[in-house]
């Protein structure tokens, strides 16, 4: 075939040279130059706000040069231009970034560390829970992960790049793979004028397809669980909306379990010529590394037609063990388009066979049968095309989905089989993908509406900054995109749990599931209690059973106990793995056998940690509280009688509070506490005041009266210790740095204001004192700290200069400083409480190009650590605290619209209120 089509964009893109055309032979196309094109103009009215208020995105849309606003964009969200280049690059913490002086206090722990870190890699071969001697490296290119809870996750960057990969459960590949594209192909009369890869890229393989987009008139927005990515042809008159859309639905226990996502590409055509476009999904059988090597791949079509609906596409069947899956690439047929495939090309050759096939008539060959297996170190990729009409001034709609089917995990150990949640509905003989593919197409209008039902009252509300509410919804990635695993529980392996008597067990994980996340995608264990303290707000409050599950879950670990001696790295001494009546520091690493094997972090013998016993008793009161389940508080108030019973031997000296033990044993794992310390000792009053409540609650007296005697006692103890007329110390140690003002001093009160309580008659902290140390906070560890710019560093010395005695205390934790701004809110500092949440979003999605890789931790200068974290998720208790707010501005119960949750009655919890979804 013989055509002539003009470029799609220029060799070197720029927004000079923007206007000229030229096309590279791909494969016999003559290229032409358009002459007649010109810039796009925008031509919106003067008043009318541009396509992305600067209020949004900062600097990120500042090259954006296109008129186009997209179809049905909405207004808040994080958006960027795709031409778009972060200035600053950061690297990841490492042993470059200790100071001498705390490099001596760490040199034992780093001499045992390498020893584990070679006996776990080049003898047992295995990965690390924590590499600290391979960081995963700065890519700042994230976008929208695709897929549920719980099934494995795919991550396509701003830019259009499928780039990261969580398959295997809990275990990560950041590779991008370059055959996983879309392509648009125009025709008019009869020949195609116009075909390009959606893509920035300019590979050494498939260089038969035309690719190098220019980015500057191309831009992305996110607002998790959506994303939309608009492009403005240049010279067709043609705008291509590309809406992702992942089933993520507060309240759903079935569809937000679902691995699939769909791809809604709306064409508008702004012309007065007809046309007709394709849009080709080309994939790839796998990743291209190793676990391909083997060969063994094989593709094949397929079309399932129900209820009125039908659905084509390719089947691409990935057997490697231990964890076969098969990925399901598809498109709706309509009576308005035609959906055709190629079955299988090399992802490495030139492409041009596709290429050619595509751009003959704007359709694919669609052979018949399935391809032939790949041979051992060849790759197989295939495509499918959609096809439909545009008339003049028109739009059409093409649907795609991406579906990927691995019902049976093994993790790491190979030992026990796990079933994913979504196979309770889908089956489990792994010929899933096609009814997934086809349930997608058919139901994400329907998962839209939800969507929008649950996110429009927090965009519509106009006291909320944009910022903050793209932060709330965007950060909700890592409930998904957390390595993160829902299983399901099997009948007979319950029957030792059901001796411990707590009745609700059985019926919450049978009906829910087991659920898991990871600390972090570099820190590799799931459901790490100190850290989820503070992430847990986002999952009690939209999904409250996938919550109390992970309590059931605590619980039963509290209660047993694992023997096998071994040596942590911190003191280098041995101990026990796991100890009777303690709360783990997490259930396990996916690359062993987690939930059989807990604790899987060797840093610290957690057993003695001063937090972690505390942090159970205040989830499970403020998790009573959000949902009225007083069956659970039931089941869960002999555990609490048990961890509260192994704390009290931190307090030394009977004087109702506890002491830190001369080391870092609590979350800050480096930042070393003496004696009673501010954040230690603040959860331990708050544990204790919500001990009598449950107590009463239990109808406990004896109980009752012992802990409220124990808070007379720690109260008067606390404020004589630490209190120092404008902030609580950070300990009371005679270091220098025991009157640094942590960030986090307040913690306690933050949890009792979450449930309900620390006001009036349950006041453990006074009200003037907690009010004097937030503003103090703000103060100096917000505004005196890079400008005020960054958040709130954990800890500030008293003259105003960071705290470098530890490798923690200078850092900011944008966790920490999510939790510390709902604490703000709640004791009516709410604008202070926004500030301070605001510099860490726009340093961590604005600034440092960290978008949906949030870390646990950036310094002022040069680096971040342990990149896509779990505690960020705390920024939902910022959404609790403003709810509460509203109820007390309203002195009445409110059932809130966007959680459907108490929001945390003074003296136990009311009814438990309306779900979010409208069901």
């Amino acid at each position: 075939m013989e055509t002539s089509i003009p470029a799609s964009e220029p060799t070197s893109c720029s927004k000079e040279d923007s206007q000229v055309c030229c096309l590279e032979d791909t494969g016999g196309a003559e290229a032409v130059q358009v002459a007649d094109w010109e810039s796009p103009q925008d031509d919106r009215p003067q008043d009318e706000p541009v396509c992305c208020n600067p209020e949004n995105s900062g600097q990120l849309m500042a090259l954006y040069e296109g008129p186009a606003r997209g179809y049905q964009v909405p207004p808040f969200g994080w958006r960027i231009c795709l031409a778009h280049e972060f200035a600053e690059k950061r690297k990841p913490f490492n042993a470059n970034s200790i100071s001498l002086s705390n490099m001596i206090k760490l040199v034992g722990m780093g001499f045992r560390y390498f020893q584990w870190w070679y006996q776990k890699t080049r003898v047992e071969k295995k990965t690390p829970f924590i590499d600290m001697l391979n960081s995963v490296p700065l890519r700042q290119i994230y976008g929208c992960p695709l897929g549920g809870i719980g099934g494995g996750t795919i991550t396509r960057g701003w830019r259009g790049q499928f780039c990261r990969w969580q398959l295997n459960p809990g275990m990560y590949q950041h590779q991008t793979v370059i055959a996983d594209q879309f392509t648009v192909c125009l025709r008019r009369e009869g020949q195609t004028v116009y075909q390009q890869v959606l893509s920035l890229e300019r590979p050494s393989v498939l260089h038969s397809w035309n690719w190098g987009l220019c980015g500057f008139f191309a831009f992305y927005h996110a607002l998790y669980p959506r994303a939309w990515t608009v492009y403005k042809l240049p010279g067709q008159n043609v705008t291509l909306t590309c809406r992702q859309i992942t089933p993520i639905l507060p309240h759903d226990y079935q569809d937000s379990s679902l691995p699939v996502g769909v791809f809604v590409w709306d064409v508008e055509n702004e012309g007065d010529e007809a046309l007709d476009v394709s849009i080709m999904f080309s994939m790839r059988n796998g990743l291209g590394g190793r676990d391909d090597a083997p060969g063994g791949l094989w593709n094949e079509p397929f079309c399932l037609e129900r209820d009125g609906e039908t659905v084509q596409g390719l089947l691409l069947h990935h057997p490697t063990l231990p964890n076969p899956y098969t990925m399901a690439v598809a498109a709706r047929l309509t009576a308005d388009t035609t959906v055709t495939h190629i079955t299988a090309f090399d992802p490495d050759s030139t492409g041009q066979q596709v290429w050619q096939d595509l751009l003959q008539d704007g359709q694919l060959d669609s052979p018949a049968g399935r391809s032939a297996p790949s041979q051992k170190g060849v790759g197989i990729a295939g495509a499918v095309c959609v096809a439909a009409k545009l008339p003049p001034r028109g739009r059409c709609c093409l649907e795609f989905s991406l579906a990927w089917d691995m019902p049976r995990i093994v993790f790491g150990a190979k030992g026990q089989v796990h079933y994913r949640r979504y196979t309770r509905f889908f089956g489990k003989d792994g010929e899933a993908a096609p009814a997934l593919s086809h349930y997608a197409l058919c139901r994400y209008a329907d998962w839209e509406e939800k969507i929008s039902a649950w996110q429009s009252p927090i965009l519509e509300d106009r006291s909320l900054p944009a910022w903050y509410k793209s932060a709330l919804f965007n950060e909700l990635y890592f409930l998904a995109d957390g390595g993160t695993v829902w299983l399901e529980v099997p009948e007979d392996s319950l029957m030792e749990e059901l001796e411990e008597g707590m009745r609700q067990l059985r019926p919450v994980l049978r009906e829910y599931g087991r659920f898991g996340y990871l600390e972090g995608q570099e820190y590799r264990m799931y459901n790490t209690y100190d850290v989820h303290f503070y992430a847990s707000f986002a999952l009690v409050m939209l999904w409250p059973k996938l919550e109390l599950s992970l309590q059931y879950d605590m619980a039963l670990a509290t209660l047993r106990e694992d023997l096998t001696r071994r040596r942590y790295l911190m003191s280098g001494l041995i101990a026990p793995v796991k100890r009777r009546n303690v709360i783990p520091h997490d259930i396990g690493d996916p690359d062993d056998e987690p939930w059989l094997r807990v604790n899987a972090y060797v840093i610290h013998d957690t057993a003695d940690w001063k937090d972690l016993n505390l942090k159970f008793v205040l989830q499970v009161y403020r998790d009573y509280c959000l949902t009225g389940d007083q069956g659970f508080l039931r089941d869960m108030w002999p555990v609490c009688l048990a961890v509260m019973e192994s704390e009290m031997k931190f307090d030394k000296d009977n004087d109702g509070l506890i002491e830190n033990g001369g080391y870092a044993d609590q979350t800050y794992d480096g930042w070393v506490a003496t004696g009673p310390s501010a954040y230690c000792g603040g959860l331990w009053l708050a544990a204790v005041a919500v001990m009598v409540q449950m107590a009463t609650l239990c109808e406990a007296q004896d109980i009752q009266e012992k802990f409220s005697s124990i808070l007379s006692r720690g109260k008067e103890a606390y404020e004589r210790l630490l209190w120092n007329g404008r902030y609580y110390n950070y300990d009371s140690s005679s270091q220098p740095q025991s009157r640094s003002i942590m960030s986090d001093q307040c913690a306690g009160q933050w949890f009792l204001r979450a449930c309900g309580l620390g006001e009036g008659d349950t006041e453990v902290f006074p009200t003037p004192h907690v009010v004097r140390a937030l503003q103090t906070i703000f103060e100096f560890n917000v505004q005196a700290f890079a400008g005020g710019a960054m958040g709130a560093v954990n800890g500030m010395q008293p003259h105003g200069v960071p705290d470098t005695s530890s490798v923690q205390s200078d850092e900011v934790w944008v966790g920490v400083v999510y939790g510390l701004a709902a604490t703000m809110i709640q004791e009516g500092l709410t604008s202070e409480g926004f500030r301070t949440a605001e510099g860490c979003y726009r340093t961590v999605w604005e600034r440092l190009g960290l978008a949906f890789q949030t870390p646990e931790a950036y310094c002022q200068q040069q680096v971040f650590r342990s990149l896509a974290y779990m505690r960020p998720l705390s920024i939902w208790a910022m959404q609790l605290a403003l709810q509460q707010q509203q109820c007390k501005k309203a002195s009445r119960p409110v059932v809130e619209q966007n959680t459907g949750l108490n929001t945390g009655p003074k003296s136990g919890p009311k009814e438990a209120m309306a779900n979010l979804s409208p069901e």
